[in-house]
């Protein structure tokens, strides 16, 4: 099977720290490589695959600011539609835009989204419902105005994060500095259970940051440490005793979240968006509905069996799972193009 894999161009495929579209496509690269399928990943120039790789922008538009992003990817986009006639399959990892491209071509397109940015970009998908073939990856992420093919979780390669069967006495918040992801709530919590707290993440509103979170932070009981890469992520991860996850949105995944499970560390996560699908309540983490519930949930964290949490992932959320369910959707849509 010939397979074009458009990634994003925010960050290099896979990402040093932060860029988690960019991580699910290279998972799903590298395993359909790992596979025996001919792959060619369209990403940055300075991405690193087993694929073949075929580039048109240098590097990520967030790691070099005088790039102008919409420039870059139209020109990145239409490299690979351009292309598209010696391809038996695209595989979209690039949000709308690519989708006004698919009407334009024979080669089937499959597009995973990844969470809706606003409802207003609904009209693009909406429009191009029947022509290409969407994957959710969750089913609390799914619009009732589209159809889907299927819901794929994510998958993490599980060698990377090594199990921790104890802890120390620090809480962890692992996400981008915005208010939808819920540092300002974390900060609360560990404070109201006089814990320490480890912030770490890129810093994606500075203003929020600046009057909600940097405040608080005394390099004793709450720690911003930046960006983690995947060397530090493992260990940090596995270390602490509960990952902490206030979300303030209904989020379509949570990667940290099976991330820190896989290490052995429960979650605490505000019940909204996909967390249901993720967390068995009382079982790897706790499914809570406000900072009350979620100090109380700390008090009972040692309750949790960090094994289970293990199990959990290897069980639901490996990347040879979702390798297996991608090839799946990939062979339904070709047999149905076979005349």
């Amino acid at each position: 099977m010939r397979i074009a894999m458009l990634s994003p161009i925010a960050w290099r495929t896979p990402p040093r720290h932060y860029g988690p579209w960019e991580n699910v496509a290279s998972l799903i690269t590298e395993g359909l490589v790992s596979h025996g399928h001919d792959v060619t990943l369209f990403a940055t120039a300075d991405s690193q695959t087993s694929a073949k790789l075929h580039a048109v922008c240098h590097q990520g538009y967030e790691e070099d600011r005088s790039m102008i992003p919409k420039v870059w990817e139209c020109l990145h986009i239409s490299e690979l539609f351009e292309h598209a006639g010696a391809y038996d399959l695209i595989h979209n990892h690039f949000d709308f835009l690519p989708l006004t491209y698919s009407g334009l071509t024979a080669t089937p397109v499959v597009t995973t989204i990844h969470g809706f940015s606003s409802p207003g970009i609904l009209p693009v998908y909406k429009k191009y419902n029947h022509k290409v073939s969407y994957v959710s990856i969750s089913d609390a992420d799914r619009s009732p105005d589209l159809e889907y093919i299927k819901t794929i979780y994510h998958g993490i390669d599980i060698t990377q994060f090594d199990f921790q069967p104890a802890a120390d006495d620090y809480l962890l918040f692992f996400g981008r500095i915005h208010k939808d992801k819920g540092a300002r709530q974390a900060i609360e919590i560990a404070g109201a259970c006089s814990k320490k707290l480890i912030l770490a993440g890129i810093i994606q509103d500075q203003a929020h940051f600046d009057q909600h979170i940097a405040p608080h932070l005394d390099d004793h009981k709450v720690t911003y440490i930046g960006s983690v890469g995947p060397v530090e992520r493992s260990g940090l991860l596995g270390k602490a005793c509960a990952l902490l996850h206030p979300i303030q949105f209904d989020e379509p995944f949570g990667l940290s979240v099976i991330e820190s499970m896989a290490c052995g560390t429960p979650v605490i996560a505000f019940n909204r968006g996909s967390m249901p699908e993720l967390i068995e309540d009382g079982k790897n983490g706790f499914l809570v509905t406000n900072v009350e519930e979620a100090v109380e949930a700390v008090a009972h964290i040692q309750e949790i069996d960090r094994a289970a949490c293990r199990r959990h992932v290897e069980r639901h959320f490996t990347v040879d799972r979702m390798i297996r369910e991608y090839i799946q959707v990939y062979e339904m849509i070709l047999q149905d193009r076979r005349p």
